[in-house]
């Protein structure tokens, strides 16, 4: 079986496309009557579906896979686990499922990409929610220990209040760019004049 178009996305590090290569290919491989659960690479095709955040049509896939590839690849319930703790809000237990397991060589990249992207939407999230947070809250958040969760905030222009062992979020700044376009404002004119007149 062909999976050239999933090495290669892999290999460009287009970790955003390997859901939909892999669907279209596998519903090709289907159509065509080809036998491929066996050779299949489930767990790139789930935790690919985890990273564009598509959590339905990864347990869609989880339920479609034979339990003898359940059980003969652990790999594939390493990445269910993380889907299962993206399905609860169990954020922290996201990045414990992520460092639970010894990756292969095929796979250490897009969980390495998607554990960052993830620490990134929780930073985002932190951001927005909170004006202050404990550090311990912070690091389970981040999934980092105390000490590099809060040196990653520093690094991000937040303060901590030793005392409380609180760290101050530092909210960014709202840009809100207008762009006035004159054709616009000169027919916006043109119809208020005509209603007036």
């Amino acid at each position: 079986m062909d999976f050239s178009s999933v090495r290669a996305a892999l290999d460009s590090k287009s970790y955003d496309k390997v859901a939909d290569v892999c669907d279209n290919l596998m519903l090709q491989v289907a159509a065509d009557g080809i036998a491929y659960q066996d050779d299949w690479p489930y767990a790139v095709h789930l935790l690919s579906h985890i990273y564009v955040h598509d959590i339905n049509s990864a347990r869609f896939l989880w339920k479609s896979i034979p339990s003898s590839i359940k059980e003969s690849q652990p790999e594939v319930t390493a990445v269910w686990k993380i889907g299962q703790k993206l399905w609860l809000r169990d954020y922290a237990g996201v990045h414990e499922a992520i460092r639970a397991f010894d990756w292969t060589q095929e796979l250490q990249a897009l969980v390495a990409s998607f554990a960052e992207l993830y620490t990134k939407e929780m930073f985002q999230l932190l951001l927005s929610a909170y004006s202050t947070i404990s550090i311990k809250d912070t690091a389970l958040f981040l999934g980092m220990n105390e000490d590099d969760a809060t040196n990653y905030l520093l690094q991000q222009g937040w303060t901590v209040d030793p005392a409380s062992r609180m760290l101050i979020v530092k909210k960014q700044p709202v840009v809100t760019e207008q762009k006035l376009d004159p054709s616009k404002l000169q027919r916006l004119t043109e119809y208020v004049f005509h209603l007036e007149h």
